[in-house]
């Protein structure tokens, strides 16, 4: 009886994960109507058929084949005029090879990704993490994940609040696109050993975080998207 219980309680976190992922997706692959197919921000899967001629957009219209309309230059400039000169000649660049970019609705995403990738990163959760980094950032985190396990310690991290996510840097370097977000977050941070006795941390002090995360994607793929390909931060 308890094995049955414990088959569900598998089902319902597995169904859990797959909606965390799908709402992830839906808001860093947010779509405005001018990209010509929509796509997951970070999946690699789930292409839909190159010879599907109509396909349905976000608010439900569908495309008949008319030429998407594009943002001119003098909104580009409106949207853009916040950011500093040096990262807004890189966002102009990003816009023109990907018209569905909007810095603002990447920045969204981008605290939507910190925090599931954070939550993977602190459970263990390779599955997910593969899907979401690129090959080198991921065999960085797996390998402190490795070295975690066998030192027997947990690590328990509490995301308390963003105190500010800025977009640093942009550019493309020839198809892909990069962006770099600053973000500056309060978290509680414990590292525990076998014993559940402080290793590192505190479980009770909020500590400020800074952290530099880098994303990329290849802008001349319809299916835009992204992944984590660089990670830093001031500690």
């Amino acid at each position: 009886m308890s094995d049955g219980f414990q088959s569900i309680d598998l089902i319902i976190l597995a169904m859990i994960a797959v909606f965390l992922v799908i709402r992830l997706r839906s808001v860093l692959g947010r779509k405005d109507g001018h990209e010509n197919k929509p796509g997951d921000f970070f999946s690699n899967s789930g292409l839909l058929d190159e010879e599907q001629d109509n396909v349905v957009n976000l608010n439900g219209a569908r495309s008949q084949g008319r030429e998407p309309e594009m943002d001119t230059d003098d909104d580009a400039d409106t949207e853009f005029q916040n950011y500093p000169e040096q990262v807004r000649g890189g966002l102009l660049d990003i816009r023109k090879n990907d018209p569905s970019f909007h810095p603002d609705q990447f920045t969204e995403g981008a605290r939507s990704a910190f925090e599931m990738i954070l939550e993977a990163f602190v459970g263990g959760d390779k599955e997910l993490l593969k899907s979401l980094l690129s090959e080198d950032v991921y065999n960085n985190f797996c390998g402190v994940i490795d070295d975690r396990a066998k030192a027997g310690e947990t690590v328990e991290d509490s995301l308390i609040r963003f105190k500010a996510s800025d977009i640093m840097e942009a550019y493309m370097d020839k198809n892909r696109a990069y962006v770099t977000v600053k973000f500056v977050t309060e978290q509680i941070n414990v590292t525990l050993d076998e014993n559940n006795e402080v290793v590192s941390g505190s479980p009770t002090d909020v500590v400020t975080v800074t952290d530099f995360w880098t994303f990329s994607r290849d802008t001349s793929q319809s299916d835009p998207n992204w992944e984590l390909v660089a990670t830093g931060s001031l500690d």
